[in-house]
């Protein structure tokens, strides 16, 4: 285990920004880790993941520490269920395969979403009407500042749209090592209802889809919208679907009846990001080499050489003009450092 000065991290953020680390180590194991933060109490320090939720606007003035953890097993089953065990630095598409492969569900849904298994809670992320808060069960993590482990289950975590309590009550102050997934053996709870997903199974006349199947018809519909991070720099979802009232959602509708929306309480409703920054003009739109995807307006990229900078510009941009043309404010799902 080395710690280098001034490393790139270029290769280490899905956007693939050239930003340095004033110091960097990646660890492999617990006691690596422990024996990092015991050795380095002094040093400010910023723990890095897959680099997939992130946009970079400087340099790193922080000993980063990349979790590199890896392993997964089964702690408990029995008839129905499966309690999955995965290392945080195991990667996220790879894992929900393997999940797949055994027959177990649950993580389908989630297929083809970037970054590692230990930030998956702290965004609660999700797709296709699954999120990560339906299957988890508890994480194992350490405390920065003395590195004793701590149990957090999923009450504990207080999950909301892209929220938990990594984001706010202890942010900055836990590094999650291990998560605990709980799935299902036999009578799977197929969901195929939420967007393209019914559509791309019957294209291939799938009537009764197996767990590998929605994976399937997942992953076809991501990579039809989704930029590859390794041929363009990009972070997914870069925009948070807003949350917004039914008062001002009736007072919005009229001006704009084509609107997209989804109903997620009795007072509240759900506007797809996409669709707004499309009708605001953004979708396909290059600023440099910073710009807007072509086929999916969530998605902020970087054509080769953009700087961290130049893509937040972008995103601002696009957050004053939807908010003037729509009086609704979207937020970043991405962390902007």
């Amino acid at each position: 285990m080395t710690i280098q000065s001034n490393f790139s991290l270029k290769n280490y953020n899905t956007f693939g920004i050239e930003a340095k680390a004033k110091q960097f180590t990646a660890v492999h194991s617990l006691a690596d880790l422990k024996t990092v933060l015991t050795e380095n109490t002094t040093e400010k320090k910023f723990i890095l993941g897959g680099g997939s939720n992130m946009l970079l606007t400087k340099d790193i003035d922080a000993l980063v520490i990349h979790i590199d953890l890896k392993g997964k097993k089964i702690i408990e089953e029995n008839d129905d269920f499966v309690w999955v065990e995965s290392q945080a630095g195991e990667n996220w598409h790879e894992f929900v395969l393997w999940t797949i492969d055994q027959n177990f569900g649950g993580l389908e849904n989630m297929s083809l979403i970037p970054g590692n298994v230990g930030t998956t809670p702290v965004q609660n992320i999700g797709a296709y009407g699954a999120e990560i808060k339906d299957h988890f069960i508890s994480c194992q993590a350490i405390s920065i500042a003395n590195q004793e482990m701590k149990t957090f289950t999923n009450a504990e975590c207080h999950f909301g749209y892209r929220e938990s309590i990594f984001k706010n009550e202890v942010k900055d102050q836990y590094i999650i090592t291990s998560v605990v997934f709980k799935l299902t053996k036999r009578n799977h709870n197929i969901n195929t209802s939420y967007g393209d997903i019914l559509g791309e199974l019957e294209k291939h006349n799938i009537q009764n889809p197996s767990l590998k199947d929605v994976s399937n018809a997942v992953i076809a519909i991501r990579q039809s919208k989704l930029p590859d991070p390794k041929e363009l720099g990009n972070s997914g979802s870069f925009f948070k679907n807003p949350i917004i009232s039914k008062t001002e959602f009736e007072k919005i509708h009229p001006q704009f009846p084509d609107m997209k929306f989804f109903e997620v309480s009795a007072t509240e409703v759900k506007v797809p990001a996409g669709w707004l920054i499309e009708q605001a003009g953004f979708k396909g739109k290059r600023f440099g080499d910073a710009g807007v995807h072509k086929n999916q307006a969530l998605v902020l990229v970087n054509y080769g050489n953009a700087t961290g900078q130049e893509i937040l510009a972008v995103s601002k941009n696009i957050q004053d003009t939807v908010y003037n043309t729509f009086g609704i404010h979207i937020e970043a799902e991405v962390n902007v450092i």
